[in-house]
């Protein structure tokens, strides 16, 4: 007998084009119904064109005709909101009060940290004047999509990434706008972008206190904030501005990150403090949060942003911070059972 836990399987293995996630993942399977080997299954149509909309029929049927005790497989679309489609399971926003200390960076090693702990993530980048994510990812895909929605572009091991990046002609291209309709293209990217199921959604926001933070803190669910700063006396100054925007918005900070605290010389064994004595106990202290990490300046690291590679990344203290990141988050390493295979390479 033909169980909904064996064709729920069966669809796992169905890939949407464009976006390299199952139809389950992008939580596109609306309905399943089993009656004497007769199968009915209703898809969601939100964000796919008609052509991907009968490629994806056509897979299903012949897996699920596939199984013993199937007689008959009928499969409906239908339209449905996006707003019905997207669970995400908590919204990280990755903040500062000052541009330069590496939010960027710091919201693509925590989305590279969860998805290595097993979960499904996603990176929001909400940096529309300045955006570099896609760039570290390696990704200059177009995101795909329709008229009632649009897909994210998803990196090699499985982040979902949607950025401004990804739908100018050039890259090179300047986006110059003021700041309501930055602050609404950051709305777009919540409202009408098909997220599907999420566990972490990460939102890389723009230096500072203004529209843009302002927007992604009223607009979107953020369930906590990391603040990122550096060494500086002015940076930690500019920071704490930050701090105080997230208490008084009543958003809780889940930790903080000291970047590019100090630069290791392997040639004499010596740590290096180019921008001065380590903040970090007094930022934390002020945050009221954990430290999550003290990350130096790597020239390997910059290298493999640079080449578009960052998620190749690997240290002793990239680890450290990954391990204090899910401590906070209360997310430990899911079990073998729930572990899924990520990216592209790996569902292919």
């Amino acid at each position: 007998m033909i169980s909904k836990k064996q064709v729920m399987e069966g669809l796992e293995t169905v890939l949407v084009p464009g976006v390299m996630r199952s139809v389950v993942r992008m939580n596109l399977v609306r309905k399943l119904d089993i009656n004497d080997g007769k199968i009915d299954i209703t898809l969601a149509s939100t964000a796919l064109v008609p052509g991907t909309q009968e490629w994806l029929k056509s897979k299903i049927n012949n897996i699920v005709s596939g199984f013993t005790g199937v007689s008959e497989v009928n499969i409906n679309v239908v339209d449905t909101t996006l707003k019905d489609l997207n669970q995400i399971g908590n919204v990280v926003a990755i903040m500062s009060g000052k541009g330069g200390v590496g939010k960027s960076l710091v919201a693509s090693l925590a989305a590279m940290a969860l998805t290595r702990c097993g979960y499904d993530v996603g990176i929001l980048d909400a940096d529309i004047t300045g955006p570099s994510i896609p760039r570290m990812f390696g990704i200059g895909d177009r995101p795909s999509g329709s008229d009632t929605g649009l897909l994210p572009v998803t990196s090699k091991s499985g982040i979902e990434i949607m950025s401004i990046n990804l739908l100018l002609p050039s890259e090179d291209d300047a986006v110059i706008w003021r700041g309501p309709l930055i602050g609404r293209a950051i709305t777009q990217f919540w409202e009408e972008v098909l997220w599907g199921k999420l566990d972490y959604l990460i939102v890389d926001l723009p230096p500072g206190t203004a529209d843009a933070p302002l927007t992604v803190m009223q607009q979107l669910p953020v369930s906590g904030i990391i603040i990122v700063f550096t060494p500086q006396d002015l940076t930690a100054m500019v920071v704490r501005k930050a701090v105080k925007m997230a208490q008084q918005m009543g958003k809780p900070i889940l930790g903080v990150v000291e970047n590019m605290s100090y630069l290791y010389v392997p040639e004499i064994n010596k740590q290096i403090e180019l921008f001065g004595k380590s903040k970090a106990k007094d930022m934390a202290l002020a945050a009221g949060a954990p430290l999550l990490g003290q990350l130096p300046i790597d020239p390997a690291l910059a290298k493999l942003c640079d080449e578009g590679n960052i998620e190749r990344y690997d240290s002793d203290t990239y680890n450290a911070f990954a391990h204090n990141l899910t401590e906070a988050f209360h997310c430990g390493k899911k079990t073998a059972g729930q572990m899924k295979k990520g990216g592209r390479d790996a569902r292919s």
